[in-house]
């Protein structure tokens, strides 16, 4: 059985004909991954589109922290299928923004399942995580389901974040805080995450 982390031998995807330079999904970080265990065939199910607006985008929600291997080592896996298929990622580090994970708890809400990461979204279907994007992909069917995403060049990095995908809040320059004149007094950014981070607005717009 193949390391989904590094060094797959999965078959990579044909080359979309045209390469979108909106989104990145370049991380900066690297991991050691696992050997994934087969899973039974996963049953796709139909999926309501909202929250998740373009045709065919392609959500990862994911974790940069190291705390828990397994989960960062997945976290890598599905990174490195899709970036195989060179397409697009609208990667979402629900460790950088607690509105993020939150955002990820309800949509896993509303379909009846536990949070779990990583989570992979096409086109606002959810295919579920490590194990199941990796029998979906042996299968043959991912590269159906991601047929018609926009093409991303993998070796693209955003010169803005560096592939972070976070960058201080251009606000209050990421102290959390700005001054109101009117006032006479600081008040909390209303702009920015708890980190004092905004997504960056020249690769996940």
């Amino acid at each position: 059985m193949d390391d989904v982390s590094g060094g797959s031998s999965w078959p990579y995807a044909k080359k979309p004909h045209q390469l979108s330079r909106s989104m990145t999904y370049h991380h900066p970080y690297q991991g050691q991954g696992r050997r994934l265990q087969p899973a039974r065939r996963h049953q796709l199910q139909d999926e309501p589109r909202a929250r998740i607006p373009p045709q065919q985008a392609v959500v990862l929600y994911t974790t940069s922290l190291r705390g828990v291997r397994r989960t960062f080592a997945d976290c890598s896996a599905v990174r490195a299928v899709l970036r195989g298929f060179r397409v697009a990622v609208d990667e979402r580090d629900v460790s950088m923004d607690a509105a993020l994970r939150r955002e990820l708890q309800g949509l896993l809400a509303a379909r009846g399942r536990a949070f779990a990461l990583p989570q992979l979204f096409v086109g606002g279907r959810l295919l579920g995580g490590a194990d199941e994007v990796r029998q979906l992909h042996e299968a043959g069917e991912l590269r159906r389901l991601l047929d018609g995403a926009a093409g991303q060049d993998p070796a693209f990095v955003c010169d803005a974040c560096g592939g972070v995908r976070f960058a201080p809040c251009p606000a209050c320059a990421g102290s959390r805080k700005v001054f109101v004149e009117e006032e006479g007094r600081a008040r909390l950014c209303g702009d920015c995450n708890e980190n004092g981070l905004v997504r960056c607005p020249n690769c996940c717009s």
